[in-house]
């Protein structure tokens, strides 16, 4: 969905402890070697390599997707694919397109990874698609939502919506519900530039008013004199292009200016640790979502059960991707053959494919989710529930 991220987050020990046992349990390595050769590319693991941000802003996002992955490895590895175990192997990039690069060469170059999850933030995908696709690798981004990463080659594929469905969605939710007269805030970062482009011209469409577009810094810590401005332009909405750390810091500081408008953000804030930073300031905060935990799929039952037993917290939509992402791979592979074009090939034919987030899908011609569907949540009482207008 798509870049979301942040700034420092504390990981405490149960959570280290814990994600360590389930790394241990699902017999995998984290930094693995990835240039073993030989005899284990046909009888040893399969292995699929993971670039994303285990350190830095975003290391937060890491941890939730090391969490689910691990799990889905441990489940898979029950029966295993095809008579053999599943590795996977993680990189830390930072989400940073300098790092990203140097791992994508070092996955493609080693022949016992046969498909590549991540990165988080789309630029860092975008960055190492080329060397994907001539490897012949899958690069499967689920969380890439920039419309043109699934255009970067044959061998690009997302589960996450693009920012064109994402933006148009919750502008025409947050019109529909508190009106039209709004004012935006974004990250002035690739992904913050086109996301509110598509937001406002989406909230145009349907005879809204534009009444404020302001901008920050990704660094940013200050935000009230920038509040302060949307707030004397009377908005009805204040909609939020952000991630999870710096929305959950606008909100607190706009009960500091008595902003008094209705806040939105994008689904980069779907996440605990919005409401764990934002308090009450965030209470009332819609979103939206492809998944919610409170009102799964029946596919999604079981793990949001397994999720919850094991770390102690709700998956969030993050958590489900990245769970999804790794079983579907282990499904192209068990279907089609534990090989790069093979696993490619599987996943643009099959018709049923399995998915917790989606239910039974298929890839359209762009390597995404054909009809895939969004919902609105908003924060009451400390948790996400389902809007209900």
């Amino acid at each position: 969905m798509t870049q979301f991220p942040f700034g420092r987050q504390t990981v405490d020990r149960r959570r280290i402890l814990q994600g360590l046992a389930a790394l241990s349990a699902a017999g995998m390595s984290s930094y693995a070697n990835p240039f073993a050769r030989g005899a284990a590319a046909q009888d040893g693991p399969i292995r699929f390599g993971v670039s994303g941000p285990f350190s830095g802003n975003n290391a937060e996002y890491g941890r939730i997707w090391q969490q689910a992955m691990n799990l889905a490895a441990e489940e898979i590895n029950a029966n295993g694919i095809r008579g053999r175990q599943l590795e996977l192997v993680y990189e830390d990039t930072q989400s940073d397109p300098k790092q990203s690069v140097p791992v994508a060469q070092k996955f493609v170059s080693d022949p016992t990874i046969v498909a590549e999850l991540g990165d988080f933030a789309s630029p860092a995908s975008m960055a190492a698609s080329p060397i994907y696709e001539r490897g012949k690798l899958v690069q499967f981004g689920f969380t890439n939502s920039h419309p043109d990463f699934t255009k970067g080659g044959e061998f690009m594929f997302s589960t996450t919506l693009s920012q064109e469905q994402d933006a148009a969605f919750l502008a025409q939710t947050a019109f529909e519900a508190f009106g039209g007269k709004q004012a935006v805030l974004y990250r002035n970062t690739d992904w913050g530039k086109i996301t509110h482009e598509l937001y406002v011209n989406k909230l145009e469409e349907l005879g809204g008013e534009v009444a404020a577009v302001e901008n920050y810094l990704e660094n940013e810590k200050d935000f009230r004199s920038l509040l302060a401005k949307v707030r004397d332009v009377e908005p009805e909405v204040v909609t939020l292009i952000s991630y999870y750390t710096d929305g959950a810091l606008i909100a607190q500081q706009a009960q500091s200016v008595d902003l008094g408008a209705q806040l939105v953000a994008n689904g980069a804030c779907n996440s605990p640790q919005f409401i764990e930073l934002g308090g009450e300031a965030v209470n009332g905060v819609l979103t939206t979502t492809v998944f919610f935990p409170g009102a799964p799929r029946p596919e999604a039952e079981p793990f949001v059960a397994a999720y919850r037993e094991r770390y102690d917290e709700d998956p969030d939509s993050f958590a489900a991707l990245a769970y999804d992402g790794v079983k579907i791979l282990a499904w192209a592979a068990e279907q089609g053959g534990p090989e790069r074009e093979a696993i490619q090939r599987t996943l643009v034919e099959g018709t049923e494919i399995p998915s917790i987030v989606f239910g039974p899908f298929r890839f359209a011609a762009d390597r995404r989710v054909e009809n895939a569907e969004m919902v609105p949540i908003q924060v009451q009482d400390g948790q996400f529930v389902a809007y209900e207008g």
